[in-house]
């Protein structure tokens, strides 16, 4: 009996098969950790509350899910009454502003670690690293101590004579939940910046210097067009969670003037008529998150084939 494939192609298929088998823990530890719960969160959503009791009615039948909770929160948005869109357009300010605000520091600490470090490289990595060591709640709370009336920020601003009473930044500013964003999720960023700039290859930075460039020019013409790649993919990795924190302003302001989208979806879930719009809410969300993620893996796909 003949087959179609050579003797030539063998090998190339039996590593197919076995990078398939491989991949199966994977795809069901996704299985079961994700699209589990994801459907879960669809059966809420496409629920009911049942008044007379106050318990939440999961509908587990696609056939049988209600649009009810997507319209609740569509009027939410829109509606008379809304409240849903001044935290959207909080949420996108705030991100935006801590996502720049942690480029602006995270990547002249990962610059130096990937080129100048050196020797001490893996201690910087380390020291780098060590903030994930340390729980995000743990975190939040070194800076409440901080950022106390009477903690060491006030101390210091009033020892410089740069404020004369202490200021309550505690006390719903603005400034320090994207401060605390920023310090939460650079890690992140600075991780993925020393990735790419570490993968830039030396000699096209040394042909630039060799060309008449000085370290100013070399580092606009050459380094950092090479990252701009880099620099999206840790924008991306840093802005998605961040849209969907909630913790952060809980711990650092609790007011409303300062809420975003994450503690809508929070305040909803906790309350039991409500839970259905915000499982509602927290899918809306997801998909449109996801919009960016999926124009990022469809144009880094696109760059690579053209590349080879």
């Amino acid at each position: 009996m003949a087959t179609d494939t050579t003797p030539a192609d063998r090998p190339a298929r039996r590593r197919r098969v076995l990078w398939a088998g491989l991949s199966m823990p994977a795809i069901a530890w996704l299985a079961v950790f994700f699209v589990v719960p994801f459907y879960a969160v669809l059966a809420v959503a496409g629920g009911q509350i049942d008044e007379l009791q106050g318990k939440l009615l999961p509908e587990w039948n696609p056939f049988e899910w209600s649009r009810a909770s997507f319209e609740a929160v569509i009027q939410d948005f829109t509606g008379p009454g809304s409240f849903l869109a001044p935290l959207v357009e909080r949420t996108v300010a705030y991100v935006i502003l801590a996502s720049l605000l942690a480029l602006v520091i995270g990547y002249p600490a990962a610059y130096y670690v990937s080129r100048f470090a050196k020797r001490r490289k893996g201690l910087l990595l380390a020291l780098l690293l060590a903030p994930f060591w340390v729980s995000y709640m743990m975190r939040m709370l070194a800076w409440i101590g901080l950022l106390q009336t009477d903690g060491y920020v006030n101390r210091v601003l009033i020892r410089l004579h740069l404020i004369s009473t202490p200021v309550a930044w505690l006390g719903g500013k603005a400034s320090t939940v994207i401060l605390g964003l920023t310090y939460g999720y650079v890690p992140y960023l600075i991780l993925v910046l020393y990735a790419g700039l570490d993968r830039i290859d030396g000699s096209l930075i040394e042909a630039g210097r060799d060309l008449g460039l000085n370290r100013v020019r070399t580092f606009m013409r050459i380094t950092l067009p090479l990252s701009r790649q880099t620099i999206i993919t840790a924008l991306l990795i840093t802005m998605l969670p961040m849209a969907g924190d909630y913790f952060t302003n809980q711990m650092l302001s609790g007011a409303t003037n300062t809420s975003m989208l994450g503690n809508a979806i929070q305040g909803q879930l906790q309350s039991t008529a409500l839970q259905t719009q915000g499982a509602a809410l927290s899918l809306m969300m997801l998909g449109v998150l996801a919009i960016p993620m999926i124009y990022y893996v469809v144009v880094t796909n696109r760059a690579s084939q053209e590349a080879a």
